[in-house]
Formats: structure tokens, sequence, C-alpha cells
């Protein structure tokens, strides 16, 4: 019965043996430097506008997120959504919702060149005298842009390929900007 305990002992000791090492082994694997991955979210940059303009019988509203990947420090791609609530009391309202893709490309780090292309839907109520005139309309801007830019702020220009005076929902193909990503 004695042999039989010892040949247990030794049969358990050898399996917890067997059993140590490769938990061992691994464990010392851990341990190593592991190589530098970056994530998909180390690279993306939140931002976007906001406005408000407030007056005498006068409101305009705009809300505009946007987020941008960088592929490199020269090379940047993104998307963002607008909103725009204007109204000017007994005469105009208007309603503008859409989105926006943007490349972005960095020559050098304080240039900042810029395509956009922009199509939002304009809902808008004019009121004379006389009678309210509604329209309802899709409006694309296809925008080259560039600006100067310090650190994760841009001020700049674009201009709108497409405009159309008779038709667009802007009142000039050169637009101002100032963009911010963090």
């Amino acid at each position: 019965m004695k042999k039989n305990t010892v040949k247990s002992g030794q049969n358990l000791l050898s399996l917890l043996l067997l059993l140590w090492f490769p938990i061992s082994g691994f464990s010392q694997e851990a341990n190593l430097p592991k190589a530098k991955t970056d994530s998909f979210w180390d690279n993306v940059q939140f931002g976007g506008g906001l406005g408000l303009a407030i007056g005498n019988d006068f409101t305009d509203i705009t809300v505009a997120p946007s987020a941008i990947y960088n592929f490199n420090e020269h090379f940047a791609l993104g998307t963002g959504l607008q909103y725009s609530r204007l109204k000017q009391k007994n005469f105009y309202d208007s309603n503008v919702v859409g989105g926006t893709l943007i490349g972005l490309f960095n020559p050098i780090e304080e240039i900042q060149l810029s395509l956009e292309l922009e199509q939002v839907h304009v809902n808008t109520t004019y009121t004379d005298l006389y009678d309210n005139v509604k329209r309802s309309f899709w409006n694309t801007g296809l925008y080259v842009g560039g600006g100067y830019r310090a650190d994760n702020v841009t001020i700049g220009a674009r201009f709108n390929l497409l405009f159309d005076k008779d038709k667009d929902l802007y009142g000039d193909a050169l637009m101002p900007f100032v963009r911010i990503y963090f």
C-alpha cells in the first residue's frame, strides 16, 4: 500500500510540474515588451462648429459636429453633420440639415488644404404682405479651401466650385471658416 501511495505522490508531483512549466512559460511571455500598435481611435479627432446669432426679431443657430481620421501627419479624411435654423420674424424662416465629407492635406505643418463635398436639404418660407412662398430643395457644394493652421485650429477660406447665384443656399461662392479638431 505504501508503494501505491509513493507512486501516486510521484504521479501527482509529475502532473503538477507538467502543468506548472507551461503556465510559467506563458507568464514570462506576457512580461515581454509588446510592439506598439495604434488603435483606430488614436487617429480620430472630433470637432466641428457651433454658431449663435440673436438680434431684434432675428435668430440664427448652427450645430455642425464632425470627425476626421488622420492617416498620417499629412492626410486626413472625415465626415460631418449640419443643422441650421434661421428665422427673422414676419419675413423668413429656414431649416437646413445635411452632411459633409472632407479631405484634408497638410503639405507643411502651418498650411492646410481641403476638399469638401456638402449635401444639405433646405426648407424655407418667405413671408411678404400677401403670401407665404415656400421652397424645399437639395443644395450641393464642392469646396476647395486653404488656411493657416496652428495646432488644432485652422483659419481660412473655401470656394464652392458648384456655386450658382440663382439656385444656391449661400449668397457667395467664397466663404471664410474656422476649423477646430481635438
